[in-house]
């Protein structure tokens, strides 16, 4: 598919369909922005309504964690958009804890839940009418951090390691179908969650993740540098692309 000028911006995903999850700030609200920017149109979800959602974007609210919120989601999808081509689920996260045997049951199953299992609930919703039409792009926000776990976050980076081995396999599962699965790794990024997070270990342990000093590359990342990524692994320019993991992380953590 060309691209379609408007104005100075490049329409490339005109007549496209979205959906994001996590949309209503950091990571995903700059995909949400850089997906409407390129011409599609986007749904994306959040467990409560935001005030400041770009005017063009429609909302779901719906709890991620909760098979009975996905279901939710899927069927505004269907409703608002007719359907889904592009499917990224950005939502995630955890709250810090003092090593693994301080991370409860429930503390387990809740970042699982967020993390790992919906994605493949919102997936397992939408790939078979993807087979039907042959085409499809999904991308999955995953985390650098996987790559060194930190002691404090045992339970998310486990959770994003099950998302990166699931993607990985469903790339080669859907391939022949013309469906393209990706990931996209973030590393430190400026966000509201993530200053929050800062805030919170140095209340809790006593220091701060970043004064370790600068990625590599010399700055904390930005949502736009996330969302640049993903735009281009659901457009066209990507389309021999699957299976990939794009390390957006200012060169901070090994790659696997």
């Amino acid at each position: 598919m060309a691209a379609v000028e408007n104005g100075s911006e490049k329409r490339e995903l005109a007549g496209k369909r979205a959906l994001v999850t996590g949309g209503s700030r950091g990571i995903g609200a700059g995909i949400v922005r850089h997906l409407l920017d390129a011409g599609a149109e986007v749904l994306t979800t959040a467990r409560s309504a935001p005030g400041d959602l770009p005017g063009k974007v429609h909302f779901v609210e719906a709890d991620l964690r909760t098979p009975e919120g996905i279901d939710t989601i899927a069927a505004s999808a269907r409703e608002v958009l007719g359907g889904v081509d592009i499917l990224v689920s950005s939502a995630g996260g955890a709250r810090a804890r003092d090593g693994a045997t301080d991370t409860t049951e429930e503390v387990w199953q809740d970042t699982l839940n967020l993390n790992f299992f919906a994605a493949v609930r919102l997936d397992r919703h939408f790939i078979p009418e993807m087979r039907e039409r042959g085409s499809g792009a999904i991308v999955h926000v995953a985390s650098a951090a996987t790559t060194l776990p930190d002691r404090y976050f045992l339970h998310y980076t486990a959770a994003k390691a099950a998302l990166d081995n699931y993607s990985v396999g469903l790339s080669r599962d859907l391939a022949p179908a013309g469906i393209r699965v990706n990931r996209v790794s973030p590393g430190r990024t400026a966000t509201p969650g993530g200053e929050a997070a800062r805030e919170e270990w140095a209340q809790m342990f006593g220091y701060v993740s970043n004064a370790v000093g600068a990625p590599p590359l010399g700055r904390d990342g930005t949502p736009d540098d996330i969302a640049e990524a993903v735009l281009f692994l659901v457009s066209d320019r990507a389309n021999w692309i699957s299976g990939a993991n794009i390390f957006v992380d200012g060169g901070e953590f090994p790659r696997v």
